[in-house]
């Protein structure tokens, strides 16, 4: 008999099927903003509230990973600390626009943000403060899960009505995608693997697609190989004072 962390590994592949089947035009899209951001010697901005925050994070300072990627990490909306803070400090209107002026985008950069609900302040008004800025905005979100529910933003709008382009995790409204006869509750969330996958999968469609033309991506290796650093600071000199997360 399977156990239940087989049983979550097949729901998740058959999610991963399901992107590869319905995403990956998007995906290319997305991509190719990112192209354009590297080859204009912009910066890769993700951001995440929440638990979205580690997806934001997971493709930053990484190896195999492209060097001009900043993730916006504000303490307050991460959860790193305070947890319950972070939730429902993600609701208050105005955040986005005091982390913006700080980061100060370019309209060259790229602006990737992840949210399951995409219904909170934050993410929407981030998306909303980049694109005025100029910058392209891709959202990561469940449309099932944001379609289902109430905006919490004044707007009434929610993240994928105020992005560029818009990469359906495919998670469930409520994330969860296993459940049991005596719970209520559905449990095994999905949203950060899902996001975890589409994030990586543009970064190396990316490097892919600058590899393709001849040109030498700037592509972190591993820390922990030798002569690594020596590889890796020409790379981020050409970045310093721009990337707030090194």
């Amino acid at each position: 008999m399977p156990t239940k962390a087989r049983t979550y590994i097949q729901e998740l592949e058959q999610l991963m099927d399901s992107i590869v089947q319905d995403e990956m035009d998007a995906i290319q899209l997305a991509a190719g903003c990112v192209v354009d951001a590297v080859m204009a010697d912009g910066i890769v901005y993700t951001f995440g509230t929440g638990h979205s925050h580690v997806i934001a994070e997971d493709v930053a300072y990484r190896a195999g990973g492209l060097v001009p990627v900043d993730a916006i990490l504000e303490d307050s909306l991460t959860g790193n600390h305070k947890v319950y803070q972070s939730e429902r400090m993600e609701r208050v209107e105005g955040m986005a626009d005091v982390i913006l002026d700080y980061y100060n985008p370019k309209p060259e950069d790229v602006m990737i943000i992840i949210s399951n609900s995409g219904r909170n302040a934050a993410p929407i008004e981030m998306a909303e403060g980049a694109r005025a800025r100029g910058l392209k905005v891709i959202a990561i979100t469940s449309l099932q899960h944001s379609k289902g529910t109430s905006s919490r933003h004044s707007s009434g709008k929610k993240l994928y009505e105020v992005a560029d382009i818009v990469i359906d995790n495919h998670a469930p409204r409520g994330d969860c995608i296993l459940s049991h006869p005596v719970m209520k509750q559905p449990f095994g969330p999905a949203s950060g693997v899902m996001g975890m996958v589409i994030l990586q999968s543009i970064i190396v469609e990316a490097i892919e697609s600058i590899a393709g033309q001849g040109i030498q991506p700037p592509v972190f290796m591993s820390g922990n190989i030798d002569g690594s650093e020596e590889f890796n600071r020409p790379l981020m000199k050409k970045y310093w004072g721009r990337i707030k997360i090194w």
